[in-house]
């Protein structure tokens, strides 16, 4: 059995050919040295060096024996390498969830910005609506998420990335769909369009609270699992919806998007991350979130 001391003596005297000059660079004496490289022809049971009183060269063995030291010890550097990058966060993974809102909305600049600063961190991006989210980060199944409402629990870190003012999406077709001015009491008698309860739950408990403090409850007629069902739905006329304002960075045909003038809530979009997480890519994210957004770690 040989070690990696046995490989950088050989490595030594192959380059040197010479024992002397090539005890002195790696710090042992030449019998030291010697006695090594006996001991690595022992374990390898090939003569790697031809020896006169004037001369060392390399055997065929040796020249064979050379070139896959060399490339072993470029793979440690590199493995070193490797290693202290993922250690700085410069490399490995981030796994990052995103909703409806996220996506739709500010996400993709923050996404772009942080792959521009750190190109070889891989990120793998999911779609899980806000319960999910919530679920996945206490499973420490992600790292970070982008959810309606954060996640208020002992241990966790809420960043609020995003607001979005509430607006109502109508058919185009819509009587109302012309008015200047529209008020969310104006929706008391439509029929609603909503998301499905598992994948909309928070969306969907917000939407009812803003309708009952308006002084009605909406009359939910039918209901999609994804944003561009919900879109599919109320354009082709079967009711109304309430979403986030960022549905105006998306084209869809056979929608109006009408402000609510008597609305003022807003729907945040909250960055949430394990503080014990210690992951360095993780810091490497929060710290681009940090900078791209102008404010400090809540």
């Amino acid at each position: 059995m040989y070690e990696l001391r046995h490989l950088r003596a050989f490595l030594a005297v192959a380059e040197a050919l010479h024992f002397g000059r090539a005890a002195e660079r790696i710090g042992l004496s030449q019998p030291a040295l010697s006695r090594t490289i006996a001991e690595l022809e022992e374990a390898l049971s090939v003569t790697l060096f031809r020896r006169t009183t004037r001369q060392v060269s390399l055997t065929a063995a040796g020249e064979a024996f050379m070139e896959a030291t060399r490339e072993t010890f470029a793979q440690l550097r590199r493995a070193e390498t490797a290693a202290q990058d993922a250690a700085a966060g410069t490399t490995g993974l981030l796994r990052i969830a995103y909703n409806d809102f996220a996506i739709n909305g500010r996400l993709p600049e923050l996404i772009r910005v942080f792959v521009e600063r750190h190109p070889d961190i891989r990120l793998e991006l999911t779609y899980l609506a806000t319960t999910l989210q919530r679920k996945a980060l206490l499973t420490e199944s992600i790292d970070v998420g982008f959810l309606i409402g954060g996640l208020e629990s002992e241990g966790f870190a809420n960043y609020p990335f995003h607001e979005d003012r509430y607006v109502a999406l109508l058919p185009a077709t819509h009587a109302m769909a012309s008015r200047r001015e529209l008020y969310l009491t104006d929706l008391a008698d439509e029929p609603f369009v909503m998301g499905t309860v598992d994948q909309w739950g928070a969306h969907r408990e917000r939407t009812f609270a803003l309708c009952q403090s308006a002084g009605f409850f909406p009359k939910v007629v039918q209901e999609a699992g994804s944003s561009e069902g919900i879109f599919g739905l109320v354009a082709a006329g079967t009711g109304v919806t309430i979403y986030a304002e960022c549905v105006r960075n998306l084209q869809r045909r056979g929608l109006v998007i009408k402000p609510l003038s008597d609305v003022t809530a807003v729907t945040p979009t909250i960055a949430v991350w394990r503080r014990g997480n210690r992951a360095a890519t993780l810091a490497r994210f929060v710290e681009c979130l940090q900078n791209v957004w102008g404010r400090s770690s809540p």
